[in-house]
């Protein structure tokens, strides 16, 4: 059986080696310093207020992470997915409270109106059809077939609720002779205006007295105060509990304590698989939840024996024995270079002094008979390395994983290296992956709750009336989400039925497209750092072993210069800029790439 070479870390599952024995690769320096657990991490903070400001992502996050039990949790590579299902249910219950409460006052106000209402119903639900037209993009994404639709409904709807507004303040403040003669203003402005629904209520008059105008005039204020206060509660919760202060204390977060039975057993669940160095996947997309592949390569090579062994044979050279030259190597880079103190190299400040390491086993979801039947125990997982890492299968895959988390987790490189020794070939696989900060509307919510807090009541209440239009569509599509949730539960069968692996990832789906040159020139060092401190583990193993390295070490350089190292059956080729190939017959150098 094969031994562990890298040494447990904080925070994960241990493996079981044997008694008695060290992990061979143990760094003379020691474990490697402490980071922030992930339940703490400021990528986690920003996806928990993301629950709060996006509803999209909210929703996404519950379905994941709640009514489909069936689904694995997804590797949380620097956060706590746990964590972020707890505020994600706490949003939503807090919202479908004022969602419920906000239709029940449109509702209401039919009857108690007679009907008057509709005067301002007409209008918000024209604002709301164009708002839906126009979309969210900016105006200058936004196609001319969506702009011009959108602004004539906009205007029209303008003007109706201008027109609805001035009736309803001459029913509530006029008297009954001056009634008749607005009457026929409005007619003859109803032929523009679509003014059916005006001339419907002018028939109507004679049943409408001033209490149901007044009352119609409190419905949207009233609305505009239950949007405010919902507001103000998201607000609270950003600059409170999910402050930079307030969240590293997580038994103090409301919500943490705010779950019920269901709640806590998926939560227990997804703590069990999302730090677990045994990965279970789906076929569709193996590394959900590292982000997005950058640049993976693989290259493969013979295993010759060096000329001057003397006549001894080579030493057998296996997938441990590589790996065990490849851990030391890259551990390394955690220790700052020699500075002129010891209080200057204390003080480096380097994100690869956190770099972990640690061997991960993917495994197929398929053939499991419920979730909980994971193999997460660490006998479980020891069976699983030692039987994966010599085998070279196709669905069961031993890799070393090696992370580095940048920028308070918003930056997550992860690179999975896979070396395979079979037929008197080595074959190394490098597969990085990236995931990139969260969304900026999540990076600037402290920004948001703080302006919405120290904002005069003036501007609150004209945010608030801005968005009354809206808020009945708003309320019956929360409304109607959270009722398709609880169908799919009640109905869909997910909680016996046969496990699948993780669809989506919850950081995945926080984050963003892009990054900042800061944090790609980042990303571009730490790779190639632990691709060169990779490549020079697998030389040293080789030549120690007694075989040939001139070959690898060729193949390998132009890997790392950025090119692509292409074999076939007429020679070598490689794409990318200042690359030289050499072989039997002729060398090559052009400064635009070169051809052998």
């Amino acid at each position: 059986m094969a031994q562990s070479f890298v040494p447990q870390q904080p925070g994960e599952p241990p493996s079981t080696p044997p008694h008695g024995t060290p992990p061979p690769g143990t760094p003379p320096h020691g474990t490697r310093p402490p980071g922030a657990h992930p339940a703490t991490s400021e990528a986690t903070r920003l996806l928990c207020a993301g629950a709060y400001l996006d509803d999209g992502f909210r929703d996404a996050v519950i379905d994941q992470l709640y009514v489909h039990e069936e689904r694995f949790a997804a590797p949380s590579l620097g956060y706590d997915a746990s964590r972020v299902l707890a505020h994600a249910l706490r949003a939503r219950r807090v919202e479908l409270g004022w969602a419920a409460g906000i239709l029940a006052l449109w509702i209401v106000a039919f009857p108690l109106t007679k009907g008057l209402v509709v005067l301002l119903v007409a209008p918000f639900l024209i604002l709301g059809i164009a708002r839906w037209i126009r979309g969210r993009a900016t105006t200058a994404a936004t196609p001319v077939y969506r702009l011009v639709p959108a602004f004539f409904l906009r205007w029209y709807g303008r003007l109706m609720l201008l027109q609805g507004a001035l009736l309803l303040l001459f029913l509530a403040l006029g008297d009954e002779e001056d009634r008749w003669e607005l009457l026929g203003d409005l007619s003859e402005a109803g032929e523009f205006l679509g003014g059916a629904l005006s001339l419907l209520a002018a028939e109507e008059m004679w049943g409408v007295g001033r209490l149901e105008a007044w009352i119609t005039v409190a419905v949207p204020l009233l609305v505009a105060w239950a949007v405010a206060v919902q507001r103000g509660q998201f607000a609270r919760a950003l600059t409170q509990e999910l402050s930079r202060e307030r969240f590293p204390d997580q038994r103090a977060d409301p919500a943490e304590q705010a779950e019920g039975a269901r709640s806590r057993r998926l939560r227990d669940r997804i703590r069990i698989e999302q730090h677990a160095r045994l990965v279970m996947y789906g076929a569709d997309d193996p590394f959900c939840g590292a982000g997005e592949p950058y640049e993976p390569w693989s290259l493969s090579i013979e295993l010759r024996p060096r000329k001057n062994l003397d006549g001894k044979a080579p030493e057998p050279l296996d997938n441990s024995a590589i790996m065990r030259h490849v851990v030391p190597l890259v551990e390394a880079l955690r220790v700052p270079s020699p500075h002129g103190s010891p209080q200057i190299q204390a003080a480096v400040r380097d994100r690869l002094r956190d770099l972990e390491i640690d061997e991960v086993v993917f495994l197929p979801v398929d053939g499991l008979p419920a979730r909980t039947a994971a193999p997460y125990t660490p006998e479980g997982f020891e069976a699983h390395r030692s039987g994966s890492i010599e085998e070279g299968g196709e669905t069961r895959r031993h890799f070393l994983r090696i992370r580095v988390g940048g920028w308070g987790e918003e930056i997550v490189t992860t690179v999975f290296v896979r070396v395979h020794t079979q037929g008197g070939m080595l074959m190394l696989e490098v597969a990085p992956h990236v995931l990139r900060p969260v969304k900026p509307l999540y990076r600037y919510a402290d920004r948001i709750a703080h302006r919405y807090r120290h904002n005069h009541r003036f501007g609150k209440a004209v945010w608030a009336l801005g968005q009354t239009p809206r808020s009945a569509g708003h309320a019956l599509v929360t409304l109607w989400r959270a009722l398709g949730h609880a169908w799919r539960l009640l109905t869909a069968g997910h909680a016996h039925a046969l496990p699948e692996g993780p669809e989506v990832s919850v950081r995945e789906l926080g984050s963003d497209d892009e990054a900042s040159l800061f944090q790609e020139m980042d990303v571009s060092r730490y790779l190639k750092s632990i691709q060169d401190r990779v490549a020079n583990g697998v030389t040293v193993a080789l030549r120690e072993a007694g075989y040939e390295t001139a070959e690898f070490e060729q193949k390998i350089v132009h890997v790392a210069e950025g090119g692509t190292f292409i074999e076939n059956t007429r020679g070598n080729v490689t794409l990318g800029n200042n690359n030289t190939v050499t072989n039997k017959s002729f060398t090559t150098s052009t400064p635009g790439g070169t051809r052998g």
